[in-house]
């Protein structure tokens, strides 16, 4: 396969990107009116329905949706294929039981940041550091797995080493994050989300015309495995697959890269349109992903290494070399789009809400000009040195993409569920219930990790909640209650 016909629509796309990123920075540049760290971090508040939606799909779609997930749907059949299709309302709930609310009180209290939120609430500095130092940890595992899929793709499509592959898109997607700030990763995000499915239709429809037709794919699937097409085949039990609704499902309120986009858009309207929006294209792009990797068990060989290289094996098998470096491009915007929205709300976190919320003591200094641009200098400097981290760590990757990303998805639903719903809903809620459930939640998810526990069959994930859940409810009840003024604010009639 000809290198060069894949790399070159590649590098157009990537030089898009990059070319976004630098407008994005001018624009940032001239946009004073809400400062630096409003504009930076958060664009001002200003996407519409497509964007928000666009940018919504963008962060929640990663490497494991485009590159693990479909290896995976590969060995087990469709009872991975039903897993995955639990993230479909995933757009509709976050944004319907986040976004309005979330968005009027972020208004209110001038958050750019989920811990802005959990600040405001909770009048803990515990709560902010805590989740702080647990967002910046979780994010830089999701990363790395994001590097590594992104790198594995390129190297086994194009032939180039995972090194080249692994430094160009590194470099890309922390210069133009860096630079552009939030504006550059909605923007991009809504290219990426676009390229997404543009690729998925490329897969799906080249799979099946390599394959001879569904019908013809689904007689070979039975002949290779007869359970293929079980809800739990291959080993995949009732209760594990059912507890993947926790997960990725109602879990990802709890996720602060998601979470956060409620604060950003426009207006109701904007809000109403996402979740439309959202909800058709998440829904598009799981199932013909992942079926894709399960009709894609007929093309390719019983011993590859490992599930990761099924689509990138595909694509080399049944792809015409531009056609193929046109679908890459999907992949890596799904990784690209999720990096570029960890990136810099993990530098919010170091920057915005540990150094200007602790660090700094006059925070009146923040309205002048020089200490506006020393921020903008530390906010873009923490965001390359970050990327440069997660680019270091990924040098040597481990295996399996999609366990990777569903550990760090684990991580911040264990620490961050129960003090965001809890604390938009219950006004008992307080910091003795965050901090405890903060410490219980990924305390318990962090040792079975490391211990490799499981109870009844099911994902770590589900007891993980349960206890969260309890020591958030025991804690608010023991602990003291929040002042009337903070209550006023974040549950007046008004929000």
């Amino acid at each position: 396969m000809d290198k060069m016909l894949i790399v070159i629509p590649i590098a157009l796309y990537l030089v898009i990107n990059l070319a976004v990123g630098i407008w994005a920075s001018k624009e940032q540049a001239a946009a004073n009116k809400s400062g630096f760290i409003n504009q930076y971090f958060i664009g001002g508040r200003s996407m519409g329905g497509l964007v928000l939606a666009m940018t919504l799909i963008a962060t929640f779609t990663s490497a494991s949706s485009f590159i693990g997930g479909p290896g995976v749907a590969s060995a087990k059949g469709l009872s991975w294929v039903f897993l995955s299709m639990i993230q479909v309302p995933t757009a509709f709930l976050i944004l319907g039981v986040l976004g309005k609310k979330f968005a009027v009180i972020s208004r209110k209290i001038n958050a750019v940041t989920v811990t802005d939120y959990l600040r405001a609430r909770y009048e803990s500095p515990a709560v902010v550091i805590l989740s702080s130092i647990a967002l910046v940890l979780f994010f830089i595992a999701m990363m790395i797995g994001q590097f590594i899929g992104g790198a594995v793709l390129f190297q086994t499509v194009t032939g180039y080493s995972y090194i080249v592959g692994l430094t160009l898109f590194a470099l890309i997607v922390v210069i133009y994050t860096t630079i552009g700030g939030f504006k550059a990763v909605v923007i991009t995000d809504t290219i990426q989300g676009l390229v997404m499915v543009f690729g998925t239709i490329l897969i799906l429809y080249s799979i099946i015309h390599a394959g001879g037709g569904v019908d013809t794919i689904v007689v070979k699937l039975n002949e290779i495995n007869p359970e293929w097409s079980s809800p739990t085949g291959n080993g995949s039990a009732k209760v594990y697959v059912l507890s993947f609704w926790i997960l990725v499902g109602l879990g990802v309120l709890g996720l602060p890269q998601t979470a956060v986009r409620g604060m950003g858009f426009k207006n109701t309207k904007s809000l109403h349109n996402a979740m439309i929006y959202g909800t058709i294209v998440i829904g598009f792009l799981m199932l013909g992903m992942h079926i894709s990797g399960v009709f894609a068990k007929v093309l390719i060989p019983a011993d590859l290494a490992s599930t990761d290289l099924v689509i990138p094996t595909v694509v080399m098998q049944v792809m015409h070399p531009v056609v193929a470096g046109l679908f890459l491009a999907a992949p890596l915007a799904a990784v690209m789009s999720t990096v570029s929205s960890l990136l810099i709300l993990a530098s919010a976190a170091i920057i915005k809400d540990i150094y200007l919320n602790y660090i700094i003591k006059n925070h009146t200094e923040a309205e002048d000009a020089k200490f506006n641009a020393k921020i903008g200098k530390m906010s873009t400097w923490g965001t390359a040195v970050i990327g440069l981290i997660v680019f270091a760590m990924a040098v040597v990757p481990p295996d399996l993409i999609v366990w990777i990303n569903l550990f760090a998805f684990g991580g911040l639903e264990a620490a961050f569920l129960c003090p965001i719903i809890f604390g938009m809903y219950w006004k008992r809620a307080n910091a003795t219930g965050a901090i405890l459930s903060f410490i219980c939640g990924v305390g318990f998810f962090l040792y079975c990790g490391y211990f490799k526990l499981s109870f009844f069959g099911m994902h770590n994930i589900v007891p993980t909640i349960a206890i969260a859940i309890i020591a958030f409810i025991v804690g608010s009840l023991i602990g003291k209650k929040t002042s009337d003024e903070t209550l006023e604010l974040f549950f007046s009639e008004k929000n």
